[in-house]
């Protein structure tokens, strides 16, 4: 049997004594948009940082692409991308030297990288601007160089951490299809929002994650029947307000 594209197992990680994230373990596959939904401070992000190996969990562990978080960090960087709502590009290069220089950080270089640059202008559509710098560009040109910049290594794995907070609803829509694309395209995507209805609209399948735990962890469409609700939104709140209790 092939193995999941990513599988976390316990994955726990403490601050001073205090656990963030609690034995989370969660699975996704090639072509799945899997949400990972929580109020914010619920273990979200910690969770997806250590998926990215930017910080090490106090115990368990994760295999992206068939590569472990603990024991084979750089073989990880190399397989994912990451996309959050901070932008963090270089506003006096044009997009297209933002693009270059990261692609360089990832040990792209010369033709490949040109052809690689050319092909994600025309997949995000950037050509009217892809020779301008980027300090004076609206959110949404800049998310839509966030998003080349995110999958200018052609990873297998995709990390979006928030990826529409604070941005219009244009810049948000450009997120919205790209990550309908990369579905289509066969990535495995991890999306983490409080946002529900974009949840609802993009996931087959989300884990809820509450005070650093799971507690539930199922399509959609069965967290909705078992909740009797018919948006993610109020189902969230009855699973929130119950673990809440327990």
């Amino acid at each position: 049997m092939m193995k999941k594209m990513l599988s976390v197992k316990s994955l726990s990680k403490e601050f001073n004594g205090e656990k963030a994230v609690d034995s989370v373990s969660f699975e996704a596959d090639a072509g799945d948009v899997f949400g990972l939904l929580g109020p914010n401070g619920a273990g979200k992000t910690t969770t997806l940082r250590m998926i990215a190996t930017t910080i090490k969990p106090s115990s368990g562990n994760a295999q992206v692409f068939g590569f472990s978080i603990t024991k084979e960090p750089s073989n990880v960087r190399q397989v994912v991308g990451i996309l959050t709502a901070a932008i963090g590009l270089y506003g006096r290069l044009t997009a297209r030297e933002n693009l270059r220089y990261f692609g360089r950080l990832y040990g792209l270089s010369g033709k490949k990288l040109e052809e690689r640059i050319n092909e994600l202008i025309k997949l995000l559509d950037m050509a009217s601007f892809a020779d301008r710098k980027t300090e004076n560009f609206s959110t949404g040109m800049l998310q839509k160089v966030a998003i080349g910049r995110a999958i200018l290594h052609d990873p297998p794995v995709l990390i979006l951490d928030e990826p529409t907070t604070g941005l219009d609803v244009i810049a948000a829509q450009t997120v919205v299809n790209f990550i309908r694309q990369a579905r289509e395209m066969g990535k495995c995507v991890i999306l983490s929002t409080h946002i529900m209805s974009e949840a609802q609209k993009l996931c087959k399948r989300a884990a809820i994650i509450h005070q650093g735990k799971i507690i539930i962890n199922e399509e959609i469409s069965s967290i909705l029947k078992k909740t009797d609700k018919l948006f993610l939104e109020d189902a969230f709140m009855v699973l929130v307000k119950d673990n809440e209790k327990n």
